[in-house]
């Protein structure tokens, strides 16, 4: 299979490379961390991947997306699957006082990611097969004070998948939206940890096996689909009154 993972660097894009990489897949890696990439790059050599190539780019620039499958597609030979990985959890806080910081979590969560899959859809729509997974998030199932810009561009990202997922099934191209509950990744390194938090491989077993059986929608840990049911069907008379 030919994979290309976009946010290679991060913690859950990581642990998935290394499966993909044992069963030895060719992989194309993008990341604006150039050292990181690297790092990542020569760890999937080393596990036995097919062939990896590298690029580095800030991909919140999105003029650069059309170029870049292009690319991928041309070192790859086709793209089989496109792994979207990257995103920020950013301060709620300081979004709630400057919209300008909301902004800019919506263009690094969703706006960009939008035009990233715009441009994977057009490219497998034509071609006729393919998987387009994407990591939303639990968060966007619905608004709780404690992080509802971030829970914003997931829950907007969410939608675009679905809208993709019907306009691309016709095509026999797989949309998958991965919602990961709490992962011990740098990235909520501040967080107090506790039951619920998992490691990336555990998401990342969940993803790989999500591909493979063509699911739609993935939580993961599964039990995040039941805890997300509940707290989705809290009357808003309550729901309003609540801490979370």
């Amino acid at each position: 299979m030919n994979i290309i993972i976009f946010g290679a660097a991060s913690a859950i894009a990581q642990a998935t490379i290394r499966i993909w990489s044992a069963k030895g897949h060719q992989l194309f890696l993008v990341d604006q961390n150039t050292d990181r990439l690297q790092a990542v790059a020569d760890d999937a050599k080393t596990r036995g991947a097919k062939a990896v190539f590298i690029k580095t780019l800030d991909l919140t620039d999105r003029d650069q997306h059309q170029p870049l499958v292009t690319e991928a597609a041309q070192n790859l030979g086709v793209i089989d699957i496109a792994f979207i990985a990257y995103g920020t959890l950013g301060n709620q806080k300081a979004g709630e006082k400057d919209f300008a910081v909301a902004l800019k979590e919506f263009d690094i969560n969703f706006i960009s990611v939008a035009s990233l899959l715009t441009r994977l859809a057009n490219y497998f729509e034509k071609r006729g097969t393919g998987t387009i997974a994407a990591i939303s998030s639990p968060a966007g199932d619905r608004g709780r004070q404690s992080n509802y810009i971030y829970g914003t561009a997931k829950g907007a990202l969410s939608v675009f998948l679905s809208g993709l997922r019907n306009r691309l099934a016709k095509k026999n191209v797989h949309v998958l939206t991965v919602k990961p509950g709490f992962v011990d990744t740098p990235m909520t390194r501040d967080f107090k940890k506790g039951l619920l938090w998992v490691k990336p491989d555990v998401v990342a077993r969940g993803i790989v096996s999500a591909i493979e059986k063509q699911k739609d929608i993935v939580y993961l840990p599964w039990f995040w689909r039941y805890i997300m049911l509940i707290i989705r069907n809290i009357p808003e008379s309550i729901f309003k009154k609540l801490s979370l």
